[in-house]
């Protein structure tokens, strides 16, 4: 089989007119074409009046040695690369051996655990937050009610933080094992839309996120996996052997029960801090890293697709557009969107109480009115919060604190006009943009829960992007404060082998231990670490 990839056809083409390309791109007859398949599919809307489709194709052909004989040295011709996914390893039948622990449900944590079952080693799951129906419910009362549960909410619970996001699928990892292929294979298999597989930027939304999760969870448990919710880590075991190294003995948890194990996956979640400060209490390798600071931005979503698509807006194949800005300011600031969710809400994603967060989400069908994303500024620990490895957290928790009194101590999101913002001036009505965070938008100046460098550097953004996208700097642009969960603010270190730099055993993952930035990558991380761990309890010699 062959692999014909950037193949370029008009919106409006018919699947004859894909076949006719297939066959003047490789000079064949058409009847030397037997099956084109789709494998990738995205567009270039560089010209808006003139709007292309780009395809990968899997292409079989009569005599397909002939056609990578003329096309040889065309890297867009080539043989149709493997990517079934090959376990590194399995145990053998009837393994009775240690049994691997996964910390958190989320993406990471749920691919770990669920490949970890697949080769037969029947992990067991810790959750501190509720089964994902439950949590919804929790998660709602935030939203509906002003209600928060800090143990039940959008960061923690089965399904993690990504439940409740675009569902993006996408990224920039490096992935020669075709790791990304076997995620989003499991995720069809447990419900997800068969268009994953295919479209460039794919997504799955939030309801279709919770079933594919509980799914899932089904699969995990029928090979043998074992969950405990609402159980928290409140505590590591950590001991030195003879030669002074470090290892892991057990967990303390919080039904006051020790479970005993010397292999764990530690794939908290990037908001699990009472976890980072046990672990530094008890002498885990960690460092401070970079994260972001900023607000979220709303936009009519048909704002967002006139500026992308021109006269080609609304088409059903397109979808509702997104966008990517950058900015270098003045003041060596980077200035950037983040998690764009086009046909999406703006959602209370608060963990602590007293404090405010945001962060955007939306459904599959990306129908809701906005478009948003993070607008958000690079923040890092030797410039901004030097001198302590979890100072980081210290940070986040003041914007959060400070956004929960300038949003009324209800938690209510801080909100302002875009032209208020650049102007200095609190906001005191709305204009044509209606904000869609729940349970509500309190009018104010951001500047007051955010950092000065971050309020200068977004006020010089701003004009430029609203050049990029026109529309993007409209006065009435509504933003809401404060975005601070961008990604971890601490990497806990590991070595080649996974585990921890100085406690064996632990096997930092994800997105909370600094390898990760999405649903996507940090699940193809816990894939990573589940194998080295595998490995560690069943050699290759021995599941021979």
């Amino acid at each position: 089989m062959l692999r014909l990839t950037d193949l370029a056809l008009p919106l409006d083409h018919t699947p004859a007119d894909l076949d006719a390309a297939v066959v003047a791109r490789l000079e064949i007859a058409p009847a030397d074409l037997e099956r084109v398949t789709v494998v990738r599919r995205g567009n270039d809307a560089r010209r808006k009046n003139a709007i292309k489709l780009i395809y990968s194709l899997d292409v079989e052909v009569r005599d397909e040695a002939d056609v990578l004989a003329r096309f040889a040295g065309d890297q867009h011709v080539r043989t149709t690369p493997d990517t079934a996914y090959k376990f590194v390893t399995r145990a053998p039948q009837g393994y009775a051996g240690p049994r691997p622990v996964v910390i958190g449900a989320g993406p990471c944590g749920l691919l770990a655990a669920l490949v970890l079952a697949q080769m037969g080693l029947r992990p067991i799951i810790i959750e501190r937050g509720k089964a994902v129906r439950e949590r919804t419910q929790d998660t709602w009362g935030l939203w509906r009610r002003s209600q928060l549960n800090p143990e039940s909410n959008v960061q923690f619970g089965e399904g993690g933080a990504g439940t409740f996001s675009d569902g993006k699928l996408y990224s920039r990892i490096k992935d020669s094992r075709h790791l990304g292929r076997k995620v989003l294979t499991e995720f069809v298999k447990a419900g997800a839309p068969d268009d994953i597989l295919t479209e460039a930027h794919p997504h799955i939304g939030t309801f279709r996120l919770v079933t594919m999760v509980m799914s899932m969870r089904e699969t995990i448990e029928a090979l043998g996996g074992e969950y405990r919710f609402s159980t928290r880590v409140d505590d590591f075991a950590i001991e030195e052997d003879a030669d002074g190294g470090r290892y892991l003995k057990g967990l303390h948890l919080s039904d006051g029960t020790f479970l005993e194990t010397g292999h764990v996956i530690m794939a908290v979640g990037h908001s699990a801090r009472d976890t980072f400060e046990v672990l530094h209490e008890r002498g885990v390798h960690v460092e401070a890293k970079p994260f972001a600071i900023g607000v979220r931005i709303e936009h009519p979503q048909s704002w967002i697709d006139k500026a992308r698509f021109g006269p080609c807006a609304g088409n059903p194949i397109l979808g509702a557009a997104s966008y990517a800005t950058s900015y270098q300011a003045g003041n060596g600031r980077t200035v950037y969107s983040f998690c764009m969710c086009p046909g999406g809400r703006v959602v209370a994603s608060s963990s602590e109480e007293g404090g405010v967060v945001t962060n955007g989400m939306s459904q599959y069908s990306r129908a809701e009115f906005n478009a948003n994303s993070g607008l958000v500024v690079d923040i890092t620990p030797e410039r901004d919060f030097p001198g302590h490895p979890l100072a980081g957290i210290a940070l986040q928790r003041k914007f959060e604190k400070l956004a929960f009194t300038a949003g009324g101590s209800t938690y209510k999101a801080p909100g302002q006009k875009l032209g208020d913002f650049l102007a200095g001036r609190a906001s005191t009505q709305l204009g044509d943009v209606t904000p869609s965070y729940q349970p509500g938008v309190h009018l104010t100046d951001l500047a007051q829960c955010l950092p000065d460098y971050v309020v200068e550097a977004i006020r010089e953004a701003l004009p430029v992007f609203g050049r990029q996208v026109p529309g993007y700097d409209h006065p009435d642009v509504i933003m809401t404060g404060v975005e601070t969960r961008t990604s971890s603010p601490v990497r806990f270190t590991r070595g080649r082998d996974f585990q921890s730099l100085n406690t064996r055993g632990l096997y930092p993952a994800g997105e909370g231990a600094g390898y990760a930035g999405g649903i996507l990558s940090a699940a193809v991380d816990g894939i990573r670490v589940a194998e080295a761990l595998a490995l560690d309890l069943v050699p290759v010699e021995a599941a021979a």
